[in-house]
């Protein structure tokens, strides 16, 4: 076990881990860490707590010291030249007609390193811009160019929902997301409303997606045929939140009745013909979908189906589930398939249903004797025997020797 402290550099940033090095922190406390990029300023957002090492994916790195009050002042007076970086880097871009939105700026703590955020649909050749504004802030100067999603996290602001930016609250990694996931959870997709204010699918669109995914294995399709307490219809709606779905009786085109998905039975999933030969079965039958509880279990569609199947031929003789002997036959290739007496499954008929079959007369001949020319007879077949290459009867015969 590994004693750690969770810190985070920009409020809603993402969190690191470090090495307290025994010393107690509260979460508020500054902290005072080494970086790639030089001595910086954090916030401690966990306090000390014990974690396995395998949890952990890089060596951690020591705090030099808890912030003091002269840590604190210096890092305020670097926001308020922060400021005034990003008006003169501002101001440059325009002198140097350059196309680029400059996003923010950022002071290291020691004031010797000032990092500029900007966006661009392309690349920019920014070389005399870094010039100018390191004669003119004299620092180091970083320029580096972001997405738009990044621009709406450092930025932050307010959602269609009313509430902050979950980028800039929560989120440490940007999930993808699709048009799919609108499509599955039945919104508009219209741009103008599953897009935020970065021009991106809204990041919300991943928080529910697996429920959602869940509720659709449990629901029929649009267009389906299905089995209903009052008959056999069509589905024209499906509610997924509710589990519920809306049916156009066959009975009763004009009003569409709406049921739960556990008193469907899915005859057909998804668009097509009315199946053929199917008979609804008794309304007696069918009232024993009507849900009793709300606590019932949904029908799957492979259950649905197989009793639509039962029902529509009840006459019908269900096959015994194979045997492992028979799957092993059903396997491609001839080399494992198992080989069966004859007239069992073979496709042949059994040998004791076959007609007798006249015997033909054997001609005995002598060894050397042949037919006659024109006799119609035909010399039996005979055996020759092997002899090796080289020529002449002479040779031994090929074959270990006694």
């Amino acid at each position: 076990m590994v004693e750690i402290i969770s810190i985070r550099f920009k409020s809603g940033g993402k969190e690191y881990y470090f090495n307290p090095g025994g010393t107690q922190f509260q979460v508020g406390d500054g902290v005072i860490v080494e970086t790639a990029r030089g001595v910086e300023y954090a916030q401690c957002v966990r306090s000390n707590t014990m974690v396995d090492e395998i949890d952990l994916t890089a060596p951690l790195r020591p705090v030099v010291r808890k912030a003091t009050p002269e840590d604190l002042r210096l890092a305020e007076r670097n926001k308020e030249r922060e400021k005034h970086a990003f008006l003169v880097c501002q101001q440059k871009i325009a002198e140097h007609g350059l196309d680029m939105k400059l996003v923010s700026s950022e002071y290291s703590f020691d004031g010797s390193k000032i990092l500029f955020f900007f966006t661009s649909e392309g690349r920019v050749d920014f070389r005399a811009l870094v010039k100018d504004l390191a004669g003119a802030l004299h620092a180091r100067i970083e320029l580096r160019q972001i997405g738009v999603r990044d621009e709406a996290k450092l930025l932050g602001g307010l959602g269609i929902c009313g509430k902050p930016f979950c980028c800039a609250q929560f989120l440490d990694d940007f999930q993808p997301v699709s048009i799919k996931m609108a499509k599955t959870q039945n919104l508009s997709l219209n741009p103008t409303k599953i897009s935020g204010t970065c021009g991106r699918l809204m990041c919300c669109l991943k928080y529910e997606q697996e429920a959602y995914e869940d509720l659709v294995k449990h629901a029929p399709k649009q267009e389906s045929f299905v089995e209903t307490p009052d008959g056999a219809g069509t589905v024209t709606g499906v509610n997924l939140l509710r589990q519920t779905a809306q049916v156009r009786l066959e009975s009763d085109p004009e009003t569409p009745k709406t049921y739960h998905n556990c008193e469907l039975c899915v005859v057909r999933s998804g668009k097509g013909k009315r199946p053929e030969g199917y008979v609804q079965p008794p309304l007696e039958e069918l009232a024993k979908l009507r849900r009793q509880d709300d606590s019932a279990p949904a029908v799957t569609e492979e259950a649905s189906l197989a009793a639509a199947i039962e029902a529509a031929f009840p006459s019908r003789e269900r096959r015994q589930p194979a045997s492992q002997e028979e799957r092993e036959d059903r396997q491609p290739g001839r080399r494992n398939r198992r080989r069966r007496p004859k007239g069992e499954g073979s496709g042949q008929r059994p040998q004791e249903d076959r007609p007798p079959q006249k015997e033909r007369p054997v001609r005995e001949e002598e060894d050397g004797q042949r037919p006659q020319e024109g006799s119609g007879e035909r010399r039996p077949y005979r055996r020759r025997r092997h002899r090796p290459k080289g020529g002449g009867g002479g040779g031994k015969p090929s074959g270990p020797q006694q």
